[in-house]
């Protein structure tokens, strides 16, 4: 088992209603699956038991936590609880991001409310949770730190705040990454791309008020590797990979999980 004995705090742990598997249900059941004790940390708090309820339906270990992670009472809270329960803390995932589903827009169409939405549940809970986990870390010596961004950094993209709170993602985990390495504490930034999970395609379809199997389809023509998009174990794997100690001597990597999207930045 990969992660054995190490606990791990996945902070979007549940997902969106629709169709299939989402990156934070996913890496939280991947994360289960090697060993990890999971604190499953969502907004909703049924949809983060029902992570759970897989994970143990598997012989896994896991705890639902419903925090708003926007508010650093909450994430203290969930820090403590993780801390409380198994006594330290190896894994941060931080996971989640809203787009269209934060009222997200192209420029001229963006109100002030749904850019403070999307700029406080994408950036400043990640910040905020770091802030919690990184002085447990340092005391340990040891601790990984993985953050979601988006191939929407570095790629065309429409709507505004979330182009610009994934790419603020980047630069604050190479922060954290040189900021923390002589503490032995490693942090990586994993860029889906073009990802069939229910907050990518469902809310698309519900939005553009078109099937879901057109959704697919347009999304799946723009993937170069076999005309296809990834799933949320694609990302699950990525962040394994990043969280194990196969990867004890990599911090500060930026890691296109995108079926060669990053190859052509257009």
């Amino acid at each position: 088992m990969r992660l054995k004995d190490k606990v791990a705090i996945v902070v979007g742990a549940g997902q969106s209603p629709g169709e299939g598997m989402g990156n934070g249900r996913a890496t939280a059941l991947t994360f289960a699956r090697e060993g990890a004790k999971v604190l499953c940390v969502d907004h909703h708090l049924e949809s983060a038991q029902e992570t759970v309820a897989m994970i143990a339906a598997a012989q896994g270990t896991a705890t639902a936590f419903k925090a708003d992670v926007t508010k650093l009472s909450d994430i203290k809270a969930m820090v403590q609880d993780a801390q409380a329960r198994w006594g330290r803390i190896d894994v941060l995932h931080n996971n989640v991001g809203v787009s269209l589903a934060g009222g997200d827009a192209e420029l001229l169409q963006l109100t002030e409310q749904a850019f403070d939405r999307v700029v406080a549940i994408n950036l400043k809970s990640c910040i905020l949770a770091a802030k919690e986990v990184i002085p447990i870390m340092r005391a340990q010596r040891s601790g990984a730190i993985i953050n979601i961004s988006s191939m929407a950094a570095i790629t065309t993209y429409p709507y505004v705040a979330y182009k610009a709170t994934k790419s603020a993602m980047i630069a604050f985990t190479e922060q954290l990454a040189y900021q923390n390495a002589e503490y032995g504490i490693r942090a990586n930034v994993i860029l889906p791309g073009l990802m069939n999970t229910p907050m990518a395609v469902d809310t698309r379809a519900r939005e553009w008020h078109k099937t879901r199997a057109e959704v697919e389809a347009e999304r799946d023509g723009k993937v170069p590797l076999r005309k296809k998009m990834g799933t949320g174990w694609d990302v699950a794997n990525a962040a394994l990979f990043l969280a194990s100690d196969e990867a004890n001597f990599i911090t500060g990597v930026t890691l296109p999980v995108d079926g060669g999207a990053s190859v052509r930045r257009g």
